[in-house]
């Protein structure tokens, strides 16, 4: 095979292309306003930071970032957050909603339609390389590996895949695969899934990054726009018609994941679902988690608000200003309550003798004297009651609060205005 390496970092030629338009709509209603893109994680950022965050320590300065569902939050967040990036230093960071480009009835279709109805932006500033993000997934990803490994094959596309047991992979895009990672065949949500050579009870599932060459994709993207049976999504057509007539090879998630000297795993996680989205904010408050947001190497960049230190006050028996296994954002006053294993977002307020208790608090929550929340998710600008108690009784929480499968509360502040209506 002929030597395809270059000197510099590839990521210097690249684009990094983000598919942030996702409803979200297993997020309940935590997507009522905004975007899953723009779902607040981790107590300061939001879930499309991780995306973000990769491709600028990676090296990608071109980035784009298609916006379609409630967008208002995500556009706000990224142009008070992300706008360091300076066409002076040919770096470039654009936000395309869908603004019907095309045609005057037409949002996007489908993710390869959100990338084909710009696909004049993107030739404008002629990358090389295309890397196409999911904007609703949490980890840490070093792209200029894949991006060496598509150089070095010589690939059509490169595909990012996760290595799962067998049997989970029946919700994922599954890629069939040779000894050399080559793709043979590519199926969406099979019902028997193939495995790996040589690892029977594993499965390479599709996570939704994918690197083109520039000048390929927009080629396949004209194709596929001009075929009135195409769905015009990634998954279903450009990457199966990829897989049957050209080139397609696996990169896998473990060979470009970015660790820190505490972290031990591959940490991807979807968080899709109001079990899924408590869990990984909670998992944070480990002693050791999986997921190290203290990493200095590979910083999560985000916008943050100009906010005074986290204050706890009081000190008596049972009015006691505390945090343990706690994560506690800036502008947060902790008057006499304590919390236990929770995560509280910027400026919430937690008033004497309340409990918190595996809780996800999202910011400028306030939560009344006495009141005791376990297992929950507190949506932004929620008004705990005084004495008001959540987490502890199921048939009663089903009742007025969102109750997950897995027994966490969603709170909206519509939910308890209702009950003081009732």
């Amino acid at each position: 095979m002929a030597d395809h390496r270059r000197a510099g970092p590839i990521s210097r030629d690249t684009m990094a292309y983000v598919l942030a338009g996702g409803r979200g709509s297993r997020l309940m209603e935590l997507t009522d306003d905004r975007a899953k893109p723009a779902v607040y994680f981790g107590g300061k950022s939001r879930i499309i930071d991780f995306a973000l965050s990769n491709a600028i320590n990676s090296g990608i300065r071109r980035i784009g970032v298609a916006t379609q569902y409630k967008a208002h939050s995500l556009i706000r967040h990224l142009n008070r957050g992300w706008n360091f990036l300076r066409p002076g230093r040919n770096e470039s960071f654009d936000v395309l909603p869908a603004s019907q480009r095309v045609s005057e009835d037409q949002w996007y279709a489908g993710t390869a339609d959100a990338v084909y109805q710009n696909i004049d932006i993107i030739e404008a500033y002629a990358p090389e390389y295309i890397v196409i993000l999911a904007g609703d997934h949490v980890y840490k990803m070093d792209y200029e590996i894949m991006l060496q490994q598509h150089v070095d094959t010589g690939a059509d596309v490169t595909i990012g895949c996760l290595e799962v047991p067998r049997m989970e992979a029946v919700a994922f895009g599954v890629m069939h695969v040779d000894e050399k990672n080559q793709i043979t065949a590519f199926v969406e949500k099979p019902a028997d899934p193939p495995s790996i050579p040589g690892r029977p009870d594993t499965a390479l599932a599709s996570m939704g990054i994918y690197v083109f060459n520039t000048k390929f994709l927009a080629e396949q993207l004209r194709r596929d726009a001009a075929d009135p049976s195409s769905s015009r999504d990634f998954g279903h057509d450009i990457v199966p018609y990829v897989v049957k007539h050209g080139t397609a090879y696996a990169h896998t998630f473990s060979s470009s994941v970015v660790r820190s000297e505490a972290e031990y795993g591959s940490y991807w996680r979807d968080v899709g679902t109001v079990d899924a989205y408590w869990q990984a904010n909670i998992d944070l408050t480990d002693v050791v988690p999986q997921l190290d947001i203290y990493d200095r190497d590979w910083p999560i960049w985000t916008y943050a608000d100009v906010t005074p230190p986290a204050k706890f006050v009081h000190d008596e028996d049972g009015r006691r200003g505390m945090a343990i296994s706690s994560l506690v954002s800036g502008d947060c006053i902790i008057s006499g309550g304590s919390l236990h294993r929770s995560l509280l977002f910027t400026g919430v307020r937690q008033n004497s003798y309340s409990v918190l208790n595996e809780a996800v608090v999202l910011p400028h929550c306030h939560i009344g004297r006495g009141a005791r929340v376990t297992r929950a998710i507190l949506d932004r600008g929620v008004h705990i009651p005084d004495g008001l108690v959540i987490g502890e009784d199921p048939e009663l929480d089903a009742s007025r609060f969102r109750r997950s499968a897995g027994g966490v509360c969603l709170v909206t502040q519509s939910m308890i205005d209702r009950l003081s209506q009732g």
